[in-house]
């Protein structure tokens, strides 16, 4: 009874934590305010709070040939978000005995590799083996064309399996395409009209919806890469992705979808808990995300030039939602920084000064870094007054001078520090830092 009666209190202070805390709203402002002039990113924020939203932001444009803004409704890709929605409507399926976790997917799809031995609960937690046709070196040739069922069935099909059914996860695209093919024939309805009926019509999302090609008229955002500039991205043709990456939505409405999803409002407990069920990292449709002492669920995306992600912390009940249309930066710091924001914890405000060097100065930190601690080596080298790292059996990505002996790379939240007198460096990442030694 004691033992009990802590843990409910502990689960009380940890609520009230969350909703006592105010938004510090001019740091977080003058934070995007840093990424914006900087061309470090272009999209859309918003947190929740005791199921209200407490902060948005939108920088960037939505449109860069006419430099028009982006606003709170408007609409971006993504991505494998989308996984969320199709998981959620599968258990939708299932309440209703129209489907079961264990039930074999060969009657849906005999041409299937191994189909006999795949279950629906195989295709939500990444464990059927079917290959990932994004993968495929063909994949981008015919990304941005329509395509049927037949025609990626087929491609499905061909690409034939990677391992044992049931005996490893891997993330695979495939299984989301299947399972948007198996709600489309269970209900004889396509996958919009499925998503509308079943989610976005009962808890009212008015921004989210089964993608088509972009519409600037209906406040939807093109997305871009930077290299020296934003360049639009070709727009991947809808038909593909389905109900693994083809949902259109802004972080508000993600955060309402998410509220809804974990206070039962579209799915049971029962349901939800399966859902969070992680088999080798891997929920089924959601993935649990750590934060310092807490943890979250919810999912990434991406596509084209489009990033998102969102997070929903059950026991503090709060959330925070991402969309980007354009991203030179580490997605994982600015999630960070908004996670912080809601538990009132400290963070920084990036400068993204550039120290100068000439290609001499660079010559002290040239060499082979390796520890017993990191399981990989990283090279450092040089070309002209650039310096550049390399992971084993990773591309090369070069290193921006910040300070003496410091470097960063932004786009994956990279910082290295350089301990010249000792031949040794510091490796930070993702909250984590790791001391190397030259060879």
């Amino acid at each position: 009874m004691i033992k009990s009666t802590c843990l409910l209190f502990i689960t009380t202070v940890s609520i009230q934590f969350c909703f006592s805390q105010s938004i510090d709203t001019l740091k977080l402002n003058e934070y995007f305010k840093q990424l914006d002039v900087n061309n470090k990113f272009m999209g859309s924020v918003a947190l929740l709070n005791a199921n209200k939203i407490t902060y948005s932001n939108q920088i960037g444009y939505a449109d860069v040939e006419t430099q028009k803004k982006p606003n709170a409704d408007t609409k971006y890709r993504i991505g494998s978000i989308s996984k969320t929605f199709t998981a959620t409507l599968i258990f939708k399926a299932l309440e209703e005995e129209k489907l079961d976790l264990n039930q074999t997917i060969n009657y849906y799809f005999p041409n299937i590799k191994r189909s006999s031995s795949i279950t629906i609960g195989n295709l939500l937690n990444h464990r059927s083996g079917i290959h990932n046709f994004t993968d495929d070196k063909h994949y981008f040739n015919y990304n941005t064309k329509p395509k049927t069922k037949v025609e990626m069935l087929a491609i499905i099909s061909t690409s034939g399996s990677d391992f044992e059914p049931n005996s490893k996860s891997k993330y695979s695209n495939s299984n989301y395409l299947l399972l948007s093919y198996i709600l489309e024939e269970i209900y004889n309805k396509n996958f919009a009209e499925i998503l509308n009926e079943k989610i976005l019509h009962p808890i009212n999302l008015k921004n989210t919806f089964y993608g088509s090609k972009i519409d600037l008229s209906n406040n939807e955002a093109y997305s871009y890469l930077y290299n020296e500039q934003w360049k639009k991205q070709a727009e991947t043709d809808m038909s593909i992705p389905l109900g693994a990456g083809g949902i259109i939505s802004t972080p508000t409405d993600l955060l309402q979808f998410s509220q809804a999803l974990f206070s039962y409002k579209i799915i049971s407990k029962n349901s939800l808990d399966a859902m969070k069920l992680l088999k080798d990292n891997y929920g089924m449709g959601i993935f649990k995300i750590p934060f310092h002492d807490k943890f979250s669920f919810g999912h990434y995306g991406s596509i084209d030039g489009f990033n998102a992600v969102f997070v929903y912390f059950p026991k503090e009940k709060c959330a925070v939602a991402l969309t980007s249309n354009g991203n030179n930066y580490d997605i994982n710091s600015i999630l960070n920084v908004l996670s912080s924001s809601l538990f009132n914890l400290p963070f920084q405000i990036p400068t993204f000064t550039t120290y100068r060097l000439k290609s001499e100065d660079l010559d002290k930190y040239l060499g082979i870094y390796s520890s017993l601690t990191f399981p990989l080596k990283i090279s450092i080298t040089k070309l002209e007054n650039t310096l550049y790292a390399q992971a084993t059996g990773q591309s090369a990505f070069n290193l921006k001078p910040t300070e003496k002996d410091k470097f960063e790379f932004d786009k994956a939240g990279i910082v290295i520090e350089f301990d010249t007198a000792n031949n040794q460096m510091d490796l930070k990442q993702g909250g984590k830092t790791f001391k190397l030694t030259k060879e």
